[in-house]
């Protein structure tokens, strides 16, 4: 790849400003994740909406992309070694960010990885079962009479809730200072208001993780990842 303009992605979505990170995204809990780093960290960038549809993540364009057909995807025209890179999976796409500027990954290598730890935490646990109570509680799982897959992915959420409630017992943000970790978090929180699980999961009966939300949406650059891009083209 030698520059973003001669990427197959062009196709559908070129880039205006090839000089700045590129983010193919939609306003997920994944894809809010990329859009927040990238406001709090202050970095230059075009956000080029992606929606979920077949006609969009399966196209030739974005396959050239990302093979795995998710949202967020980024490139970067000033990658490591000054050669453009192209990046999919959010929970990476964080770390690479954070390393890339030096912010929202501590200032020591315990708080760094610390805080691996808690996007690796949302990565494989928090995200994909809040995603599965989803689709059993306001999508198509939801039409399925047995009730033991909505009831695993409750307990499940209630157990991955409980932990982060029992971290944030002391402290404002997951390690320390704001930081990557909360931008994997949160996001996947405030996905219980829209999947209608708020009372299964007891949410309202949490001490710390409501205001902990709170604190995260109040932040600005929150406020403007959270819509980027808008849901509607």
């Amino acid at each position: 790849m030698t520059s973003i303009t001669d990427h197959p992605i062009n196709s559908r979505w070129p880039a205006k400003d090839p000089s700045v990170i590129q983010l193919y995204s939609f306003p997920t809990p994944n894809g809010v994740k990329v859009s927040i780093a990238l406001e709090e960290m202050g970095l230059p960038y075009e956000v080029h909406r992606i929606t979920l549809s077949d006609a969009d993540v399966r196209s030739d364009a974005f396959l050239a992309l990302n093979p795995n057909n998710k949202i967020p995807a980024i490139i970067d025209p000033n990658g490591p070694d000054g050669t453009p890179l192209e990046l999919w999976e959010s929970g990476a796409i964080l770390i690479y960010l954070a390393e890339k500027t030096g912010k929202l990954l501590g200032t020591t290598a315990s708080q760094k990885y610390e805080i691996i730890k808690w996007v690796m935490f949302q990565m494989g646990g928090l995200g994909p079962m809040l995603g599965q109570l989803g689709y059993f509680s306001k999508f198509a799982g939801a039409e399925i009479e047995d009730p033991r897959p909505r009831e695993r992915f409750v307990v499940e959420a209630k157990r991955l809730l409980a932990v982060l409630e029992k971290q944030l017992a002391d402290r404002d943000w997951i390690v320390g200072d704001f930081s990557i970790a909360d931008i994997a978090i949160a996001p996947w929180l405030a996905a219980l208001e829209f999947y209608g699980t708020k009372d299964a999961v007891g949410w309202n009966d949490l001490t710390h993780l409501p205001a902990y939300l709170d604190r995260f949406h109040a932040r600005e650059a929150v406020k403007v990842g959270r819509v980027t891009p808008p849901r509607e083209g």
